[in-house]
């Protein structure tokens, strides 16, 4: 069958009234949860895992689905108005969104993330459609050699994203994967860094750490200025919201770029959005006629990540579905919801259960055009959260972190975490250090470990191992035209500063009588 008989079948089941009602329910309640930071797709399946139950297995799946991408839509709302991401896909984003919004620009930054999250989920679902079997077997040329040389490129786009020095961008990235041993080593099971506190035991959420290091920081560093802090527009005129030409022209090749990229890091199971939107930006960075103003408010550093990580989430379901591996922790709670209503996953899905499998990629369709309608209209109205004074702001966001944290494990030394890290955030504010790059080598951090010794006892100890496999060499040779940029870059501002001085002296000598 081709591709339009087999979407015919898909939107046959789709359609459905009761497919239907459950794949609102759950882009409703993912775009929720994704403004509520704290929560997250994850707790939020888990917790839904059991409703489903009762539930017919493609409405189940279908309305877990609709949680997932629906959380990466609404993550980006309150990481570009408050500062706050859930997620690394949406704290990447929060760079420059948050930078728009304190322009008074929240209103386009906001309506370029809803239409570029459409355009690299629509994109994907193509897709996914068209060749999910033979990405699936690509996906399976992948070991450990190449995951660890994909993430070591990935930690290395972290660093170079920063403004200021590189340098600084490293040593965020080390610190990051430094904090990500700390807990029981995954092999050995023997713990590391946890001074003897049971709480240490399973790591450090990264929840906890990201909420601390961008929200927290943010309100410490906002009273710490008093006056001097950056006061939102109280007012904002409905024909401000949308974007400009120039806005729309700016976003174009970002949002196609970032939605090629998402959509192939997507497939690899251990990528997935987070790692996506951080390659995403650092490619905007670099082919940018102008990369200084990245940080401040560009709006490909908007839509590039936006587009890359709703791209991701929908082709993660690729190696979930055609070959039972799960990319993340999310989609292995989807890979469980499979077997629970009796799918199995494989590359028979297709053939056994062509309605469930074109019934699902269906309702990516509808799902995706249904967060466009619900997202559009809400847009100015989550823009009247920066009018509110900043003596019932700042409360209220310290309250929604203290709920949110205690909400994931009930533990009260989650909060005491929550602190540390935003007092470290305001510290890295203060020293310039940008903290997306320790982000990424936070989750990274466990997934590089393990595929390094997987590596290691695959090839008996011979570190060349990464050289002799293709893909592995092709991701070196990528990191190797990365620094070679980053060196060449530095050498030319380095140039052209000199010249500067040797002209500025010229023309002082010439004033002096």
């Amino acid at each position: 069958m081709d591709i339009f008989t087999n979407m015919a079948i898909g939107f046959d089941v789709a359609l459905s009234p009761s497919a239907l009602l459950y794949c609102l329910l759950g882009v409703t309640l993912g775009t929720f949860i994704g403004v509520l930071p704290g929560i997250g797709p994850l707790a939020a399946i888990g917790v839904l895992l059991p409703i489903t139950f009762h539930v017919p297995p493609t409405e189940a799946i279908i309305m877990l689905a609709g949680i997932y991408y629906g959380s990466m839509y609404g993550g980006s709302t309150v990481a570009i108005l408050l500062n706050l991401p859930g997620t690394a896909a949406s704290a990447i984003v929060a760079l420059d969104g948050h930078a728009m919004a304190k322009q008074g620009r929240a209103g386009p930054a906001l309506v370029m993330t809803t239409l570029s999250s459409f355009f690299g989920g629509c994109v994907a679902i193509i897709i996914v459609s068209a060749f999910a079997p033979p990405l699936a077997g690509f996906a399976l040329q992948f070991q450990s050699p190449e995951y660890f040389s994909l993430m070591l490129m990935g930690l290395l786009a972290a660093a170079v994203l920063v403004q200021g020095s590189f340098l600084k961008g490293i040593g965020m990235v080390l610190l990051g994967l430094l904090i990500g041993t700390v807990g029981q080593e995954s092999i050995s099971g023997v713990p590391r860094y946890t001074f003897g506190s049971l709480h240490l035991y399973e790591g450090l959420s990264f929840v906890v750490v990201v909420i601390g290091l961008f929200g927290l920081a943010e309100v410490i560093n906002n009273l710490s200025l008093g006056a001097k802090r950056e006061r939102f527009t109280s007012q904002v005129p409905w024909r401000e919201l949308i974007p400009s030409r120039k806005d729309m022209r700016d976003s174009f090749m970002p949002t196609v770029r970032g939605t090629g990229i998402g959509s192939f890091l997507g497939v690899l199971p251990g990528a997935g959005p987070a790692i996506s939107s951080f390659v995403a930006y650092a490619v905007e960075k670099r082919v940018a006629a102008d990369p200084s103003r990245f940080g401040k408010g560009a709006i490909e550093g908007v839509t590039a990540p936006e587009s890359a990580n709703n791209a991701a989430a929908q082709t993660a379901f690729i190696p979930t579905l055609t070959l039972g591996i799960p990319g993340d922790a999310v989609m292995a709670l989807m890979l469980g919801a499979l077997m629970i209503h009796g799918l199995v996953p494989g590359p028979e899905i297709v053939q056994k259960n062509p309605e469930f499998f074109w019934g699902l990629i269906a309702s990516f369709w509808i799902g995706n055009v249904l967060l466009l309608i619900l997202n559009l209209p809400f847009i100015g109205l989550w823009i009247k959260l920066l009018s509110i004074p900043y003596r019932i702001l700042f409360p209220a966001i310290l309250s929604f972190i203290a709920i949110g944290i205690f909400s994931l494990h009930r533990d009260p030394f989650d909060i005491y975490l929550v602190i540390g890290a935003g007092i470290a955030g305001f510290l890295f504010i203060k020293l310039r250090c940008e903290a997306a790059p320790l982000l990424l080598g936070l989750i990274l951090s466990p997934m590089v470990e393990v595929n390094l010794r997987r590596s290691m006892l695959l090839s008996r100890g011979d570190p060349t191992i990464f050289l002799t496999r293709p893909i592995s060499l092709v991701f070196l040779l990528l990191i190797v035209a990365m620094l070679a940029a980053v060196i060449v870059a530095s050498i030319r501002s380095r140039g052209a500063g000199g010249q500067k001085s040797e002209a500025s002296q010229e023309d002082n000598a010439q004033n002096v009588p």
